[in-house]
């Protein structure tokens, strides 16, 4: 068990030193993968103001690049010390000081009640294994009025499913990594499933697909929850 945890571990560290070629190298993965990010900006405006960022899972901080609203300080998480490393050649000239690169367990956060403003985690809830906890978690740390946005891909959905074959897949299968086992280990969660708890524990949220506006799985490869978080009541 334990070499198979080695050997996993292993794994996931060449993909960390791959992720940005097997997800932006050709230009149709590119383009679906900047199609995320943008789906979850679009509900935002320069006018917009959050103070205080959190972003967990924050990878190799691609992510920030599609950020239009204003902000005091911007806080990119990982569990993944290697991610982090990559983020920080990548932005650190970006935002000035304004920016901050902390490991964290996007399940169990070290920061105190009410500290952001805005909590953003795109392609994150479907790796957690207890998704429901880590919803709680990340509602705990954000402020009465803030936003929490969420982007799941829409696996198993019959257009992801055709999609992976399509683009990630290949390329990381070209570089000699197990990318279907990978992808078994991380996406422990369906899309379904996390939909139903995001719906569940915020009566009032803002929702949107893409690439197409109706409410499918199938037909759409995202969808992105922006939920506004009530602690105070009446």
């Amino acid at each position: 068990m334990q070499n198979e945890d080695q050997a996993w571990l292993d794994q996931r560290a060449r993909f960390a030193d791959v992720y940005d070629d097997s997800n932006y190298s050709s230009p149709l993965q590119s383009a679906v993968m900047r199609a995320s990010h943008r789906l979850t900006e679009k509900h935002f405006r320069e006018r917009d103001c959050f103070p205080k960022v959190l972003e967990i899972g924050a990878g190799t901080g691609e992510h920030l690049n599609f950020i239009k609203h204003r902000f005091d300080q911007y806080v990119l998480s990982d569990l993944d010390p290697k991610m982090l490393e990559i983020a920080k050649r990548k932005l650190n000239d970006k935002s000035g000081n304004r920016l901050l690169f902390e490991m964290q367990s996007g399940g169990g956060l070290s920061y105190a009640d009410n500290s952001f403003d805005r909590l953003i985690a795109t392609h994150v809830l479907e790796h957690i294994y207890q998704p429901h906890l880590a919803i709680i978690e990340w509602r705990r740390v954000v402020k009465d009025g803030g936003i929490l946005s969420i982007l799941i891909l829409t696996d198993p959905g019959i257009a992801w499913r055709l999609g992976r074959h399509l683009g990630p897949r290949r390329n990381a299968v070209a570089q000699g990594i197990p990318y279907d086992y990978l992808m078994a280990r991380e996406h422990v969660n369906s899309c379904n499933n996390l939909i139903a708890l995001l719906r569940h524990y915020f009566p009032e949220r803002t929702e949107a697909w893409w690439p197409f506006p109706v409410p499918s799985i199938d037909l759409n490869l995202f969808f992105v929850c922006h939920a506004v978080v009530k602690k105070v009541e009446g």
